[in-house]
């Protein structure tokens, strides 16, 4: 699948999102965790992906069925405000 720069860059800025499961990625760009994996092998530095793998190791914000289901946002809050 051909990506646009735009799209692409959501797809990875989302996959750093603490609080964005990979389900919110699949349902918006259909992009499964193991396409998301791929794409950010692809698109890092090495260090940085190792990085971010780390960090989403065993992340229960990055899996719905490990959330707390009274949490059905996928973004902090305070993000997204209007100024």
């Amino acid at each position: 699948m051909k990506l646009t720069p735009e799209v692409e860059s959501r797809i990875i800025e989302m996959a750093w999102e603490d609080r964005t499961p990979f389900e919110a990625i699949k349902l918006q760009f259909g992009f499964n965790e193991s396409d998301v994996i791929r794409l950010l092998r692809s698109r890092l530095k090495p260090n940085s992906f190792k990085l971010w793998r780390q960090r989403v190791s065993g992340r229960n914000t990055k899996h719905v069925k490990l959330r707390n289901p009274e949490i059905s946002r996928g973004y902090c809050p305070s993000q997204y405000k209007h100024r």
